[in-house]
């Protein structure tokens, strides 16, 4: 961690213990504000506002408030590597008293010390989509990530005739969900004998521009245009999108098989049109749904498991048109966030 993150945190954890007398701690204390009937007040945090994955995230959220009467505040940085605005969406909500905090980490190690000041005024915390070191949140509601890696791993085998050469372009450092995903992959492909890794250690960073500038140099690199690699795994939203992007603009689409992670329009387009194999995806809204349902339990006194797996699955072109991938793939968020 380097030193603007520590210091970050380590305001964040002044700043709960400071700011708050054991009257406001008592006042924001969970089951007694659940007791009373107070109103409550949850804070979604996501890692980031712009891609399609969190807006679905979002409309779970709000299905489930509807669902239950209470409010949820959506905030969070509008970048996925903006890590210091996610620890300040923290500190503010922390600062405000609100009944409880679901929070989708972007760092594993960096939002210890902020959900360890939650803790301490009396504000729980359930980390959804990433997971978090410490055992300080209630619950962890999200994808069995290190699984959905090694289906992106087992079907780009099958695709490739379980020999040949494949690239896997990771996400960012200190991203759990990712590191696992990416471990599910390798764990896969390494027990294909005839399948090589030609390349495993490069990062594609949080947007989807960084992520197309190295997927173009890796391509180069390794001689994609002459027919030397045959599958690229990504493992999210902006990393597949900006490999499909390099590969079309080196001319390699569909001659390489690309097994993304996560889904957008653009991704769901290129998959039907052939230039994506397939899409590893998650269920976004339902872990939105489910991670304020779980909150809202647990602060009206209910037991809650402390992890939730809310699944994953591989979509190819024949799946597109089943009603049932399409309420994954294409929730109807504009029902929930009035877009």
């Amino acid at each position: 961690m380097n030193a603007n993150v520590l210091a970050c945190a380590l305001a964040v954890t002044l700043l709960a213990a400071c700011s708050r007398t054991p009257s406001d701690a008592a006042s924001t204390d969970a089951g007694a504000a659940a007791r009373r009937g107070a109103r409550l007040r949850i804070a979604v945090v996501p890692k980031g506002t712009t891609h399609e994955f969190w807006k679905s995230v979002h409309a779970g959220a709000v299905k489930a408030s509807r669902e239950l009467d209470v409010d949820v505040v959506w905030k969070g940085p509008l970048r996925e590597d903006d890590l210091k605005a996610q620890i300040d969406v923290v500190a503010s909500f922390v600062a405000q008293g609100v009944s409880g905090i679901v929070l989708a980490p972007l760092n594993d190690a960096a939002l210890k010390a902020p959900v360890r000041a939650a803790a301490q005024a009396k504000i729980p915390v359930v980390v959804f989509d990433s997971d978090l070191a410490g055992d300080e949140h209630v619950s962890f509601v999200a994808t069995d990530n290190h699984a959905a890696g090694k289906l992106a791993g087992e079907h780009l085998g099958r695709a490739i005739g379980d020999k040949g050469r494949v690239v896997m372009l990771r996400y960012q450092e200190g991203s759990a969900s990712t590191q696992r995903r990416e471990q599910g992959f390798l764990d896969a492909v390494r027990a294909l004998p005839g399948v090589t890794m030609a390349s495993e250690n490069q990062y594609g960073g949080a947007t989807t521009e960084t992520a197309f500038k190295r997927s173009e140099s890796l391509l180069l690199a390794l001689g994609a245009a002459e027919g030397a690699i045959d599958g690229v795994f990504t493992p999210n939203e902006s990393t597949t999108f900006g490999m499909l992007q390099a590969l079309r603009k080196t001319n390699v689409a569909r001659k390489v098989k690309l097994v993304g992670f996560d889904t957008s329009e653009k991704l769901l387009g290129a998959l039907r049109e052939g230039d994506i194999e397939a899409l590893v995806v998650q269920h976004p809204f339902k872990m939105g749904y489910v991670a304020v349902k779980t909150m809202v339990a647990h602060l009206r006194g209910e037991p809650v498991e402390k992890r939730i797996d809310t699944g994953s699955r591989v979509v190819t072109k024949q799946d597109l048109d089943d009603p049932a991938v399409r309420e994954i793939v294409s929730p109807d968020i504009a029902r929930w966030l009035g877009e």
